[in-house]
């Protein structure tokens, strides 16, 4: 709420409260500059001067907290420093609050109308760039950078960020380019020797939601679209930016594949700002007009990594329609203080995930054998989450605040982690199945995209949902008992996941010994040995540490515990190599693995009992059931560039 809008809550009808809310009004109209000084962001520090129009008395200005796209108060505060506010060149003193520690409160003199604000904040904070709580991840390496404006603006408390005006400017290392959602200021630009640039006059809400990358190697591709599209690939090195033609192809054919579904777009222009770097943590986060994409170095250049990564830009570009534009109405909040409700996210993470996998293989980003194949790894983690027997996926998104930033260990036990994103996806290929088995093929849930995300084709803007409105929309498209299926779907607790829609799609979950493409994909692109379904853990490839035990399994069995290192098996030091030998041609008739670990400072072996031989998870057509998968799977628009 603006501050006139909270003086109204708290009863001002005196003349001077009047006056005072005129006077707030406007020195909210004028617009607030932020300047942002980045050259010193590979050293892993970037800071930022503020002016913001204020008005005498007391202020309270507050840091961003609750964040879109982070479902949580993510505002990473613990990293921000270097506060100092002035006023006509003198120092203001200040206090932040002692309950609310986002907030900052001082007095503004008399006659002032313009307050400065200098921060720093951390780009850097941890070699592996893990979130712990509320520290800045790792944004910026030696030759590439995440501007993120939110980690450096201030804005006063209870205001609306639609109501607020502020306008960027930012200085870049040398030489660097950089790509962004935000128009550049032509009459206030300076030159681009100088390496800066400044950007047009927008509300909070637009600055905040239009990251910028900044790299020493970057590369613009257009990818065509009506608006334009357009591929901006930041990478540590020179070589990692080698796109090939073909994999060019499969990204412009998915904007068309995204418009053929949605039938509509709700943008003036379109930028993937894509980051190659093994030094930040791999993530996407999305926006109206852009998104934050990051990737391994190596995603382009190296093909089981590229299957890996190729459902990341589709999933953050159907959240333009998606979250961005119809967005649950606990998600649409005024400014970035109000808390969040996360209750809807099976539609805003669980629908985006299941279309990012489907327009992958519309547009030819994954064959149909590793759709088939990315398919089969979700339903069988989802599987080994032995958490669903007393968290319900409904209960995971009312505590998605807290799983976000939770450790993965014992996720598969007791956290479950995000499981809203690839069960929600399965609940909607069951959806998907169910409209197009009533409707005897006629309709689809491309006919639910269309009516609830589609025309016309609107400017930026927010239209809010909440369950029943997409109850409704799925009656419209095709009459079932959807409240029904979703309420028993999203509250009940059982052991096996919800594979409903994979069987309704011609398919069964299998377990044999011949990995997917997939299965090897992830496998090089998490850097770890997926041993989940057969010893019933994975080590990573670093320090062969342990990531995560599945309940009922010979790991588990065996009081195997995350965070421990595998030295040796069977008196042999560990390997890949080892360990695959082993389970195909196995020492010990009985299937008992000796195994070297130590856990904190302690050395003990440890026997595993396990003779099942390799497992992976694969798809298995069922010929009694006809293939919705492949209907599901095939491109909708023209195939040709």
């Amino acid at each position: 709420m603006t501050k006139r809008m909270a003086a109204c809550r708290l009863g001002v009808t005196s003349v001077a409260g009047l006056f005072l809310m005129l006077c707030t009004q406007v020195s909210l109209a004028a617009a607030a500059r932020v300047e942002v000084d980045a050259r010193q962001a590979p050293r892993g520090i970037m800071s930022a001067h503020l002016v913001l129009p204020v008005a005498a008395g007391p202020l309270t200005l507050v840091y961003p907290k609750w964040l879109p796209g982070r479902h949580s108060p993510a505002g990473p505060v613990t990293s921000l420093g270097g506060i100092r506010f002035t006023a006509a060149g003198k120092a203001l003193p200040w206090r932040r609050d002692p309950v609310d520690l986002y907030a900052f409160h001082l007095d503004v003199p008399e006659g002032v109308t313009e307050l400065g604000a200098d921060l720093e904040i951390l780009t850097a904070p941890a070699p592996d760039g893990v979130v712990q709580g509320l520290e800045t991840p790792r944004t910026a390496t030696d030759s590439l950078l995440i501007l993120e404006w939110n980690q450096l603006v201030l804005y006063p408390a209870h205001a609306r960020s639609d109501d607020l005006l502020y306008q960027a400017a930012v200085r870049l290392p040398a030489g660097w380019k950089f790509a962004t959602a935000l128009d550049r200021s032509p009459s206030l630009d300076r030159p681009a020797d100088q390496g800066a640039a400044e950007f047009a006059t927008v509300s909070l809400t637009t600055l905040l939601d239009s990251t910028l990358l900044a790299g020493r190697y970057m590369h613009d591709i257009p990818l065509g679209g009506t608006p334009a599209v357009t591929l901006h690939v930041a990478a540590d090195t020179p070589v990692a930016l080698n796109m090939s033609q073909e994999t060019q192809s499969h990204y412009r054919r998915l904007i068309r594949e995204a418009t053929a579904l949605f039938g509509a777009t709700h943008y003036e222009h379109y930028e993937f700002l894509w980051a190659l770097t093994d030094q930040i943590m791999p993530d996407g986060l999305e926006h109206h007009q852009s998104s934050d994409d990051r990737s391994p170095l190596r995603a382009l250049v190296d093909d089981p990594i590229r299957r890996a990564e190729a459902n990341l830009l589709p999933h953050e570009f159907v959240h333009s329609w998606n979250g961005k534009y119809r967005r649950p109405r606990g998600l649409a909040t005024s400014n970035y203080q109000e808390p969040m409700i996360d209750d809807l996210l099976w539609v805003y993470e669980g629908l985006t995930e299941y279309l990012g996998d489907v327009l992958a293989a519309r547009s030819g980003l994954l064959t149909p054998e590793e759709f088939r194949g990315e398919l089969a790894h979700d339903a069988a983690a989802m599987q080994s989450h032995g958490g669903r027997e007393w968290r319900s996926l409904r209960e995971t998104m009312d505590a998605a605040p807290l799983l976000y930033y939770q450790s993965r260990n014992w996720a598969a036990r007791l956290r479950r982690q995000e499981d809203f994103y690839q069960e929600s996806a399965l609940l909607w290929l069951e959806a998907d199945t169910i409209i197009r088995r009533d409707s005897k093929g006629r309709r689809s849930l491309d006919d639910f995209c269309k009516l609830f995300y589609g025309p016309p084709s609107t400017n930026p803007r927010v239209v809010p949902y909440d369950f029943d409105a997409v109850v409704k929309a799925l009656n419209a498209v095709q009459p079932h008992d959807w409240a029904a299926f979703w309420t028993e779907r999203l509250t009940r607790l059982r052991a096996a996941a919800p594979l409903e829609g994979v069987q309704s799609a011609g398919w069964q979950l299998v377990l044999n010994a011949t990995p997917s493409i997939m299965h090897e994909a992830h496998e090089a692109d998490d850097k770890d040995l997926d041993l989940r379904y057969s010893l019933g853990f994975y080590v990573d490839d670093d320090q062969a540490t342990i990531g995560d035990v599945i309940p009922g399994s010979a790991a588990d069995a065996a009081g195997l515990a995350p965070g421990s290192h595998v030295i040796a098996l069977n008196g042999y030091k560990w390997s890949k190599e080892l360990l695959h030998d082993t389970l195909a041609a196995p020492a010990d008739p009985s299937g008992t693995m000796k195994l070297l670990i130590q856990k904190d400072d302690m050395f003990s072996t440890v026997e595993l009992k396990y003779s099942g031989g390799e497992r992976y998870p694969n798809l298995l057509r069922d010929a009694s059931t006809a293939d919705l998968l492949s209907q599901i799977a095939s491109p909708r628009s023209a195939t040709h560039d």
